[in-house]
């Protein structure tokens, strides 16, 4: 016997909605691969029934004070706290995370961002005002952008919708936030909860896939557009947004190097940096990937990040001895596959390199050695549990392998040696670089990357910065 499927709706001028030609897609549990809702495919009529409304709202949310924006915020933060396990749930659902694990390391920090940007909203910062030309002052204004096009991704549905539309909202602009197609569930919830506090039309949510969200970058109405997603996606973005010079904001996709140098603790480097390459089954741009391990030390390091991959269990979301859930969908599956299947003759699988069971997407914990620098996997994202390890003989090699990709978001260094330590900062090439740790994110810092990896910055008054304006406004003494 069937069962019948949730409904999930656009939501669109302060009211839930079908897409205006009923056209819908399955939304599928990755942890049993099987269909548990219907989402909008919305079209052009639904983009541009959004757009109207963010437009329509737009001035006098942009006209409400800081405290003002700020109290909803804060509203906003306490209500994802008292609907936590609805929250947790719906994400579960969409992407088969553990648990435990959603409500220990996503609830806090999301509802801490929500709870920092509803502060920076009343730190504007400017030039100070004064005489920079005889008989004139000068002062500069920061102001919201408009209306933002925001494209989330995937892999952390819930959180990084929090790193779009906080800081947008606190800013004083108005959004059209797209889930992905594979995990509108979370995203639907919180426009339930967003919507009961903040004026129609302020934040808005379209569903659909990734023809839906170029309808919305090609969109005559938004002024930014913002996405998190892959290169390719990014850089779609980048050129459809050039053709009325749309401001965008790219959080894209990243390889992070791993550096062990010889005099690291390495039980306790392998287990910082197997937990930050396996958590969330390495589905995060920041995931430590690509360990690059002194040689005097490379054949322990492998044997003991062999043994904790062995140890590492993925399953089913509420089994409390897991620490990663499924993939996020059956192409990823077939992506991370892929890069095993092709793997060259000289590389060696030291653990892992299948996948786990026949029900939902998931995958073991892998380690592969013997790899070289242009090898495809390392210089790929897999976006899977996989970590590479290669052997270097110096500093300097070790600098010229981490920098030699295209990707350049984050980055860390295992050493005892403090100025080791901070010539390699200096030298590394990535938005952000850990010293003896990988992947702590903290509201007040800012999270973003160079090269293939995008521009912006998300978090951090430099993310808040990012959703604003600056406008000089001089004015005479005498008149």
């Amino acid at each position: 016997m069937s069962t019948e499927l949730r409904r999930l709706r656009n939501y669109i001028d302060g009211e839930f909605r079908d897409a205006a030609d009923g056209r819908t897609t399955e939304v599928v549990n990755p942890a049993t691969g099987e269909a548990y809702a219907t989402a909008p495919l919305s079209g052009q009529a639904d983009v541009d029934a959004a757009m109207a409304a963010a437009a329509a709202a737009f001035p006098a949310w942009r006209d409400t004070t800081p405290a003002e924006r700020q109290k909803a915020l804060l509203k906003i933060a306490d209500a994802f706290e008292e609907r936590a396990e609805e929250l947790i749930a719906a994400e579960v659902e969409n992407t088969g995370k553990p648990v435990g694990l959603t409500r220990s390391e996503e609830i806090p920090p999301m509802v801490d961002q929500i709870r920092f940007f509803a502060g920076a909203a009343r730190m504007l910062e400017g030039r100070s005002a004064g005489e920079y030309m005889e008989g004139l002052t000068s002062m500069v204004r920061r102001e919201p952008i408009g209306v933002c096009a925001q494209v989330a991704p995937w892999n952390y549905p819930m959180m990084m919708a929090v790193w779009k539309f906080a800081p947008a909202l606190a800013a004083g602009n108005t959004v059209v936030l797209k889930p992905s197609d594979t995990t509108p569930a979370s995203t639907a919830l919180m426009a339930d909860i967003i919507g009961s506090i903040v004026p129609k039309g302020v934040f808005n949510v379209v569903c659909g896939d990734r023809d839906t969200g170029r309808l919305m970058v090609e969109h005559e109405t938004p002024a930014m557009a913002s996405i998190t997603g892959s290169v390719r996606a990014g850089m779609s973005v980048a050129e459809s947004a050039s053709k009325d010079l749309k401001r965008v904001h790219l959080e894209l996709g990243g390889k992070a190097p791993v550096v062990v140098f010889e005099d690291t603790d390495i039980a306790k480097a392998v287990g910082g940096i197997s937990e930050a390459g396996y958590f969330n089954a390495g589905q995060d741009c920041t995931a430590a990937t690509r360990v690059l391990v002194h040689e005097s030390i490379h054949d322990e390091f492998v044997s003991a990040l062999a043994k904790a991959a062995s140890d590492i269990k993925t399953g089913q979301p509420d089994d409390e001895d897991v620490l990663y859930g499924p993939l996020n969908n059956p192409n990823q599956l077939t992506q991370v596959s892929g890069f095993i299947e092709r793997l060259p003759a000289h590389a060696k699988v030291e653990a892992g390199g299948h996948r786990v069971g026949d029900k939902g997407y998931f995958y073991a914990p892998t380690v592969v050695s013997g790899l070289k620098q242009d090898d495809e996997i390392v210089q790929n994202e897999v976006f899977g549990p996989v970590i590479t390890v290669q052997a270097f003989r110096d500093e300097d090699q070790a600098v010229e392998w981490a920098n030699g990709v295209e990707y350049a978001l984050a980055s860390s260094v295992w050493t005892k040696d403090h100025g080791r330590a901070m010539r390699m900062s200096k030298r590394l090439d990535f938005g952000c670089v850990w010293i003896n740790t990988h992947i702590p994110l903290v509201a007040e810092m800012p999270h973003g990357g160079f090269k293939k990896s995008g521009y912006g910055k998300d978090l951090s008054s430099y993310g808040f910065d990012d959703y604003t304006r600056v406008k000089h406004v001089m004015t005479s003494l005498d008149a």
